[in-house]
């Protein structure tokens, strides 16, 4: 590790680059003339007049177009990507994301023609092996999770969430007992509660105890009779496995209610502890999480559902059956819930996750058994220099917060914005809302020791800037090609076409406010 304290970002040899970044500008602004990226043939036919052939589309000039060459072209756009951070430069401490490595035979594998060129209306019998890819991810992932029954058409965890809830409620209805709540802690991602409303629930908050758990108390004395299902975050949005589990869904399950397990997070587990073994009876998983998929900028993703025997016969249609060697889609499922997507979800992202599942093979404990050991390596190494509000056991992650450098006016948003001058993306902040000031880290496990020690460094260097030199960190980041916004002043200039927020330094050419 280096010496604590030292790293200087500001001084590097990057800062000059980092400069010159700042004036890339545009493509527009790229100053060129009897430059071309391609070179065509010889004119073969008789010449045409444009101006005949495209009528009032043909524009003999534009102004302020440009002549570049392939060079010219490739180097900007690689200057403005090293403007941005990646996963492929540094770790991504992004923790409601799980932000990993996405390994490259996942991105060959999904390249295969016969995978990224099919139709989706081609018939089934000439698209055998895509049937056959989505039958084995299935049973990939019923040996995983012990449920029953897996459905890959849920294309996002939210969408996986909506899917579980209206199996839920579908079995309900049947069964002559439509319910009225949903049961959510206040740990759950927030997403919960939202899909609860959305199919139809009220939704009553469990008050999380004093290690970030669910509540015992709590939880008996607002499950009533008219509970539909209580939905869980296991391990929480604090990095805490509920280790009353096993307690909590025999408690559902007397009052006649579901356990919807939200697994986002079950990259902690995976190959470890089998959810249906739980008690759960319904999950989703994002495989773009849990199995690996570049998932930046909101997509794509997978979120399967998988359910115990009562609620299959709710399964969206069309679920993927086999007959001797021969593959097939069931549409034949008279209490399905129906379709939750067009086709069959974001295909490419499933032909991913079967690869990284394979990859694996019988060693995918240690996705899990790397992802709880770097985090709490983290939380070691940074314990001395940022609160900790829940000191229960971390899983995956760990979620610090600013408490310790309040007192300097120094707040999760100026720690994150130092973060950037050190080169690693920002951790996830100000959530779970139970921890003020919160700082979600999870270095995944893909991360080397190397990396996690960089990154504590930092961490750790920020903190003693915080207490010795406040304003430093409250005015970063420094020697990024866009400084620190005004967000409130952004907030209220949003209206105003082409205008910058005060504090914003604008591109080469942009006036700021």
């Amino acid at each position: 590790m280096s010496d604590h304290g030292t790293l200087t970002p500001e001084k590097s040899p990057v800062a000059a680059q980092l400069d010159k970044r700042r004036r890339e500008g545009t493509v527009f602004d790229q100053k060129s003339s009897g430059r071309r990226g391609v070179f065509l043939p010889a004119l073969d036919v008789p010449e045409a007049d444009p101006a005949k052939a495209f009528g009032a589309q043909f524009r003999p000039e534009v102004e302020g177009e440009v002549e570049l060459s392939e060079v010219d072209v490739v180097r900007h756009f690689t200057r403005l990507s090293q403007m941005n951070f990646a996963i492929d430069t540094a770790l991504y401490s992004l923790g409601s994301c799980t932000m990993k490595h996405n390994p490259r035979i996942n991105e060959e594998t999904a390249r295969y023609p016969g995978f990224s060129d099919v139709h989706p209306y081609t018939a089934p019998h000439l698209v055998q092996g895509c049937l056959e890819l989505l039958y084995r991810l299935e049973e990939c992932l019923k040996v995983l999770t012990g449920f029953e029954r897996v459905t890959l058409q849920p294309s996002a965890g939210a969408n996986g969430e909506l899917t579980g809830a209206l199996m839920i409620r579908a079995a309900h209805q049947k069964a002559g007992d439509a319910r009225k709540w949903v049961l959510v802690p206040d740990s759950a991602h927030g997403t919960n509660p939202a899909t609860a409303h959305f199919a139809g629930y009220q939704v009553k908050e469990l008050t999380s105890s004093s290690r970030g758990t669910l509540d015992l108390g709590e939880l008996e004395s607002k499950l009533t009779g008219d509970v539909a299902a209580l939905m869980i975050t296991v391990p929480n949005t604090l990095g805490v496995f509920e280790e009353n589990i096993l307690t909590i869904t025999e408690m559902v399950h007397a009052k006649g209610a579901y356990v919807y397990l939200d697994g986002a997070n079950f990259n902690a587990f995976v190959g470890k502890v089998r959810p249906a073994d739980l008690g759960a009876d319904v999950m989703h998983m994002n495989l773009h999480k849990t199995f690996s998929t570049p998932h930046g900028g909101g997509g794509p993703g997978a979120g399967p559902v998988g359910v115990v025997s009562r609620l299959v016969p709710f399964l969206p249609t069309p679920t993927v059956e086999r007959q001797g060697d021969m593959y097939y889609l069931d549409e034949n499922r008279p209490s399905s819930i129906g379709r939750m997507r067009t086709f069959f979800g974001n295909y490419g992202v499933l032909v991913r996750a079967l690869t990284y599942i394979l990859s694996y093979g019988s060693q995918i404990h240690q996705v899990a058994e790397n992802a709880v050991l770097n985090a709490n390596y983290i939380r070691k190494k940074l314990e001395p220099f940022y609160h900790l509000k829940y000191d229960a056991p971390s899983y995956h992650e760990v979620v610090f917060s600013d408490k310790a450098q309040t007192a300097k006016g120094v707040h999760n948003i100026d720690i994150a914005k130092r973060l950037m001058d050190y080169g690693f993306h920002p951790p996830t902040m100000s959530f779970p809302l139970i921890v003020p000031g919160a700082l979600m880290i999870e270095p995944t496990e893909s991360e080397p020791i190397e990396e996690m020690d960089a990154f504590i460094d930092a961490m750790i260097a920020i903190a003693k800037e915080a207490d010795e030199t406040p304003d430093l960190v409250r005015g970063a980041p420094h020697t990024t090609v866009i400084g620190r916004l005004d967000e409130a002043a952004a907030a209220r200039e949003a209206s105003k076409a082409g205008s910058f927020a005060p504090g914003l330094r604008a591109p080469a050419g942009v006036k700021s406010v």
